[in-house]
C-alpha cells in the first residue's frame, strides 16, 4: 500500500464521508490497495440443500469460468484468484485451450490473475485426503497435481500458488497417527513448494480449523501454518513458503486476526494474501459479505496490515448463495473500502495511539480511536 502523510491528509478532504462508486476506485488507487476476488465468488453457488445451484432456474446465468470473469469485471474488481481444477479435464490434465481462453478474457476485461489455489477437495478421489492420504499412490498423485498447479499458475499469469487442505485432516479421534500425518503433509508441501519456486512463484498456506473435515483440518490455525512454512523454508533453504490469512477462518476459532498479521511478520515470513469475508465464532465457514460483522475488529485487522507494510492483495472469498453475485461482490468491495478508510484514519493518529497504548488503559486507547471509527 501507499501510505504517506500526503495521502493521509486526503482522507478528510477527497475521501470525506461514505465511499461509493467511483470514489471507492479513486481511494484504492490513491492508497495502492490491491483488491481481488476468488472466481467462485461470482457464482453459481450450491450447497447440500440446493445441490443443483441457486441460479439453476435462470437460463441466462452463465456458470462457466468465462461467465464468472465477466461478472467480476462488472463488479469493478481488478484481480482474480483461481482454483486450478477449473483448468483440468476429467483425467486431471490441463486444458490448454481453456487456459488460453481465460488468459484472453483477463486481458480483454483488464483483470490480473493473482493466486492459483490447488483444489484437492471437490473430487471424490481426495475424500480421505490429498498429500496426507493413507494410500501412497494417491499421495504421489496429489504432489504431482500440486506441481502441475504451479505450471498452470505461471501460464495464466498468477504470482502465487495457494494450498488450503480441504480434505486433509480427520473426523474422529484416533483416526490418524498425527505424527505420520504431519510428516506426509510437510513432505508433500515441500515438493510442491520446490516446484513453485522453480517456476518463479511462491506457495502460500491457508489455515482453517474444520469443514469439510469435522474433527480438524491438518492446518487448523495460522500459528501452525507459520511453523510448517518455517520448517519447509529451512529445509529448502529458501523463503518460498508464506501465509495467507483468511479473516473468516480466524473468526471461526476466536483468535485476533490482527495479532496473527504481526505474528507472521515477527517470524520472518511473507504475508502473501488476505481472504476477506465475515463469519461468526464457532460457526462453520459462512463466507458472508465483508464488513457485515464486527467492524472494530476488522478495522484493527486493516490497521495491522497498514502498520506492517502489507503490499499484497485483499481478496473476497465469499459465498453469497441467495444474492446476485455482482451486487454482492460490489457491496463487499464498498464496505471493505469504508472499513479500510477508518483504519487509515486511526493510522493518521498513530503517535497518539502509541502513547495511549503505553498507558495500558483501554479507556485511553478507545478515546483515540472513537472518532476515526465512529465519527
Amino acid at each position: 500500500m501507499k501510505v504517506t502523510s500526503k495521502n493521509l491528509a486526503r482522507l478528510d478532504k477527497d475521501f470525506k464521508g461514505f465511499l461509493e462508486g467511483d470514489r471507492v476506485d479513486a481511494f484504492f488507487e490513491a492508497f495502492g490497495i490491491l483488491f481481488s476476488t476468488g472466481h467462485w465468488s461470482a457464482g453459481d453457488f450450491a450447497d447440500r440443500f440446493a445441490p443443483a445451484g441457486y441460479n439453476s432456474n435462470d437460463p441466462s446465468f452463465d456458470p462457466s469460468i468465462i461467465g464468472q470473469i465477466k461478472r467480476i469485471a462488472r463488479a469493478g474488481i481488478k484481480g482474480v484468484e483461481f482454483h486450478e481444477k477449473v483448468f483440468l479435464d476429467s483425467n486431471f490434465k490441463p486444458n490448454e485451450s481453456l487456459i488460453r481462453e481465460v488468459r484472453d478474457a483477463l486481458s480483454r476485461y483488464k483483470l490480473q490473475a493473482t493466486t492459483m489455489n490447488i483444489n484437492m477437495f471437490t473430487d471424490p478421489k481426495w475424500k480421505h485426503g490429498s498429500v496426507t492420504n493413507a494410500d501412497p499412490a494417491i499421495r504421489r498423485d496429489a504432489i504431482e497435481i500440486g506441481k502441475q498447479a504451479a505450471r498452470i499458475a505461471k501460464a495464466v499469469g498468477a504470482h502465487c500458488v495457494g494450498f488450503w487442505p480441504g480434505s486433509d485432516g480427520w473426523d474422529y479421534n484416533f483416526e490418524v497417527n498425527y505424527g505420520t500425518h504431519l510428516d506426509h503433509y510437510i513432505s508433500g508441501l515441500k515438493q510442491i513448494a520446490d516446484s513453485a519456486g522453480k517456476n518463479g512463484l511462491c506457495l502460500c498456506l491457508e489455515a482453517k480449523p474444520k469443514e469439510p473435515r469435522e474433527g480438524n483440518m491438518t492446518l487448523s490455525t495460522t500459528a501452525m501454518g507459520i511453523v510448517v512454512a518455517k520448517t519447509i523454508n529451512a529445509e529448502l533453504r529458501k523463503n518460498t513458503v508464506g501465509i495467507v490469512i483468511d479473516y473468516g477462518h480466524e473468526m471461526m476459532y476466536g483468535v485476533e486476526p490482527a495479532m496473527n498479521v504481526y505474528l507472521v511478520k515477527k517470524q520472518g515470513l511473507r504475508l502473501l494474501n488476505f481472504h476477506i469475508n465475515s463469519a461468526k465464532y464457532k460457526s462453520n465457514d459462512e463466507d458472508r459479505i465483508t464488513g457485515t460483522g464486527d467492524n472494530w475488529q476488522m478495522a484493527d485487522f486493516c490497521y495491522a496490515a497498514i502498520d506492517t507494510g502489507y503490499q499484497g492483495w485483499f481478496s473476497e472469498d465469499q459465498f453469497t448463495y441467495r444474492n446476485d453475485p455482482v451486487a454482492a461482490m460490489r457491496l463487499s468491495k464498498e464496505l471493505f473500502a469504508n472499513v479500510m478508510k477508518r483504519a487509515l484514519l486511526v493510522y493518521a493518529q498513530k503517535d497518539r495511539l502509541t502513547k495511549a497504548q503505553a498507558t495500558g488503559d483501554a479507556v485511553n486507547t478507545i478515546d483515540v480511536v472513537k472518532k476515526p471509527l465512529l465519527g
